[in-house]
C-alpha cells in the first residue's frame, strides 16, 4: 500500500511539467499566484482525494447606492439573454436512450479519439473500441461539467465584485445560464452515459486560481475569456462530431449562452483596462498570466485519466504525453479551442509584440486575425459556432 508521502512524492514527479510551464513567462508575480493553486491541485489532489474543496477568498464587494444604468452595451446584452433563457428540463427531449449507432460513431467518430493513434487501437475488438469512444466522450463531458461549476461560482463573484450595475444585472442572468450548464450536463453524464469522471489536475488548478484571486478583473481574464473562450471552441467541434440527436441539441443550447458570457468578458475588460490606470509592472502581469493559463489549457487535453484508467500497465505518463500531445488529432483539437481566444486577447491589447513569439511557439498564432467576440444576435451566436 503506497504512503501518503510516497503519493506525495508521485504526485510532484508527475507535476514536473507542469511547474516548468509554470515559469516559462520568467514572472515572478504570476508564478507567486500559481504556486498555491499548483500546490493544491497537482501535489495534494485535493479535487480527487474527497468529495468537496473549500476555498479562502478575498476580494471586494462592490455595492452600487445609485443604481445608475449608464453601460449601454452591457444593458444591451442583458437584454439578449432574458430573452435567451431556456429550460433544460422541458426544451430537451430526454425521454430516449441514446442511440450509438453503427461500431458507437454516431455518438463520437474514430477521428475525435486521440489513442486511435495508439499501436494497440489496431489490436482491439469492435467491443472495446465502443468502449474507449464511450470513455473518451464521458471524460470530456465531464471536464465540461467541472468546469462549468467553476464557471458558476466565477460567475457569482464577478457579479458581487464589477463596478457598473448594468454589467451586474447581465452577470445575473450568467450565474443562471451556468447553474444550468451544471444541470444539463451531469443528466446527460449520469442518465444517458453512465459515467462521470474526476476534475483534470490542469483545469482544477486553474479554478482554483480563480476563485481565490482578489483581483476580479482576473476572474473575468481566467473565466469568461480563456475557459469560456476554450469551451466556446470544443462545444461547436464535438457538436460537428456527433450524430447523437439529444447532445447536439444540447451543446446547441449551451453554445448561445456560451457566446454571451465571452462578449461580457470582452465588454468589461475593455472598458476596465480603459479606465484603469495600471502600472506597467501590471499589465505585464496580466499578459504573463495569459500565457501560462494557455500553457494549461493546452495540457487540459492529455486525458490523463484516461491513461489511468486502461494504459497504466502499458505506458509511463511520460511517454503517454508524449504520444497523445504529437498526435495530428490533439493538435489540431487544442488549435481549435483556442479560435476564439486568440482573437479576444488582441482585442484587448493582451497579445503585444513582447509575448507574441511565446504564442508562435506554440502555433496558436493562426487565429490573430479570426473575428473577436460575437455579435448578439441569437442567428449570429449560434451560426458563428455552428
Amino acid at each position: 500500500m503506497v504512503s501518503l508521502f510516497g503519493r506525495t512524492l508521485e504526485n510532484l514527479r508527475n507535476a514536473g511539467p507542469a511547474f516548468r510551464d509554470a515559469v516559462a513567462s520568467r514572472n515572478v508575480d504570476v508564478l507567486r499566484s500559481l504556486l498555491g493553486p499548483a500546490w493544491r491541485g497537482f501535489v495534494q489532489q485535493q479535487a480527487k482525494q474527497a468529495p468537496d474543496t473549500a476555498l479562502a477568498t478575498g476580494y471586494e464587494v462592490h455595492f452600487d447606492w445609485t443604481y445608475e444604468r449608464a453601460a449601454p452595451d452591457f444593458r444591451r446584452l442583458y437584454e439578449v439573454a432574458k430573452k435567451s433563457q431556456w429550460n433544460a428540463t422541458t426544451d430537451l427531449d430526454w425521454s430516449n436512450d441514446i442511440d450509438p449507432g453503427p461500431a458507437g460513431q454516431w455518438l463520437i467518430p474514430d477521428d475525435f479519439i486521440p489513442m486511435r493513434d495508439l499501436k494497440e487501437w489496431r489490436t482491439f475488438d469492435d467491443r472495446k473500441k465502443e468502449e474507449l469512444r464511450h470513455a473518451t466522450l464521458s471524460w470530456l463531458l465531464s471536464q465540461f461539467l467541472h468546469g462549468e461549476q467553476g464557471a458558476l461560482y466565477a460567475a457569482a463573484q464577478v457579479t458581487e465584485a464589477v463596478p457598473w450595475l448594468d454589467a451586474k444585472l447581465y452577470g445575473s442572468t450568467q450565474v443562471v445560464d451556468e447553474g444550468r450548464h451544471v444541470e444539463v450536463f451531469h443528466t446527460y453524464l449520469t442518465d444517458k452515459l453512465g459515467k462521470l469522471y474526476p476534475i483534470n489536475d490542469n483545469l482544477y488548478v486553474l479554478i482554483d486560481a480563480l476563485i481565490v484571486d482578489e483581483s476580479w478583473d482576473m476572474k473575468f481574464l481566467g473565466m469568461q475569456i480563456m475557459i469560456e473562450g476554450l469551451a466556446l471552441g470544443a462545444f461547436g467541434t464535438i457538436r460537428q462530431a456527433t450524430k447523437e440527436p439529444l447532445l447536439r441539441e444540447l451543446l446547441k443550447y449551451v453554445i448561445t449562452d456560451e457566446a454571451r458570457h465571452v462578449h461580457y468578458g470582452v465588454l468589461a475588460l475593455e472598458r476596465h483596462y480603459r479606465e484603469a490606470d495600471y502600472s506597467d509592472r501590471e499589465r505585464r502581469y496580466r499578459e504573463d498570466w495569459t500565457f501560462e493559463v494557455t500553457l494549461q489549457l493546452r495540457n487540459r487535453f492529455l486525458a490523463h485519466e484516461l491513461r489511468e484508467e486502461y494504459f497504466a500497465h502499458r505506458y509511463t505518463r511520460k511517454q503517454w504525453d508524449e504520444l497523445i500531445g504529437r498526435s495530428e488529432l490533439m493538435q489540431l483539437f487544442r488549435k481549435t479551442m483556442f479560435k476564439r481566444i486568440i482573437p479576444n486577447l488582441r482585442r484587448l491589447g493582451l497579445l503585444t509584440d513582447r509575448v507574441k513569439p511565446r504564442y508562435a511557439a506554440l502555433g496558436l498564432l493562426d487565429f490573430e486575425k479570426g473575428r473577436a467576440a460575437p455579435d448578439l444576435t441569437a442567428r449570429d451566436l449560434i451560426d458563428d459556432v455552428a
